[in-house]
């Protein structure tokens, strides 16, 4: 049965099926700025979106707090009792979660930054809550491994999981990798052909493997050319590229779609996350009424959760 929740409600059609919060941005007397990781970008991506005309401050899905009832769905009273508060989005159709993607929280322990296992409560709550959903698929194209997730499903055959890395960097958690269904490790340096021929042909493989009711795609940065982090030489273009080529293909697959957006340590990586969300609008992969389309897929008016 399912648990009580104040996360799933109806989301009015004028509003874009993107979520924010202004308590994304992390902020604790500057020393953020002192981090690699930029703090702020998820805020920043929103300020060129609106730039751009695309959304307005009432067309943007509020995200919710979620309550430790909400969060068990994924975690461990245990782990719980240690932290409180947490973010999750997901809608319906196509969304995307500009401050989503902490694929290295399992359900019982955080790393990397990660503290909430949030793709892993995405899919719980689907297969909880909508019906029909049975199946998903997670397309993880951080530079990083994404062993939270791949622990909380290793034994779990309804989520298929594709995962495209530098081998060489964290966290190499050889354990996590037996969930891999399509594991593409990548050397230092990989440029934008190798790196996009790879991911056009493999999730096109995957999803010819198993058609699921839902991709997750974790939709990282950090394969940005000179990312302290990441170690691969993906350019601005070939980040946005990608992201094309995985809403093209779920789109014609007839798949819905959510996105996080994970890692990306450099200042430059917002900007890049908000021209790829446009070029998404502008090729016709994402509109403001593809939400509202309930007699294509009647299923998709259920996935209406916001964290």
């Amino acid at each position: 049965m399912p648990h009580r929740t104040q996360l799933y409600e109806k989301i009015p059609s004028t509003c874009w099926p993107i979520v924010y919060s202004s308590d994304y941005n992390i902020t604790f007397m500057g020393l953020e700025k002192l981090h690699p990781f930029d703090s702020g970008k998820w805020g920043k991506v929103i300020n060129f979106l609106k730039e751009e005309s695309l959304i307005e401050d009432d067309t943007i899905v509020g995200a919710h707090e979620a309550s430790d009832e909400d969060l068990l769905v994924a975690h461990t009273r245990q782990y719980l009792d240690k932290l409180k508060a947490g973010k999750l989005a997901m809608e319906r159709g196509w969304a995307i979660n500009v401050g989503g993607g902490f694929h290295h929280c399992s359900g019982d322990k955080g790393g990397g930054f990660c503290a909430y296992a949030d793709i892993t409560l995405t899919i719980k709550f689907l297969f909880e809550r909508v019906e029909g959903v049975s199946k998903a698929t997670i397309i993880d194209l951080d530079a990083h491994q994404g062993n939270g997730h791949e622990r909380d499903f290793l034994e779990d055959n309804r989520v298929y999981i594709m995962d495209v890395y530098n081998r060489y960097i964290y966290p190499g958690d050889g354990f996590a990798k037996r969930a891999i269904k399509r594991k593409i490790e990548l050397d230092w340096g990989t440029e934008d052909e190798e790196y996009l021929h790879k991911v056009k042909t493999q999730m096109e493989g995957a999803l010819n493997e198993m058609k699921p009711d839902i991709i997750v795609y974790n939709a990282g940065t950090d394969i940005l050319e000179g990312d302290p982090l990441g170690g691969l030489s993906i350019s601005p273009q070939g980040i946005i590229k990608r992201d094309e080529i995985v809403f093209e293909t779920a789109k014609r697959h007839k798949i819905p779609i959510l996105m996080v957006t994970s890692g990306g340590y450099q200042k430059r990586t917002a900007r890049i996350i908000a021209d790829s969300i446009l070029h998404l609008h502008s090729m016709g992969l994402i509109d403001k009424d593809c939400a509202t389309h309930e007699a294509q897929n009647p299923k998709l008016e259920q996935m209406i959760a916001r964290l």
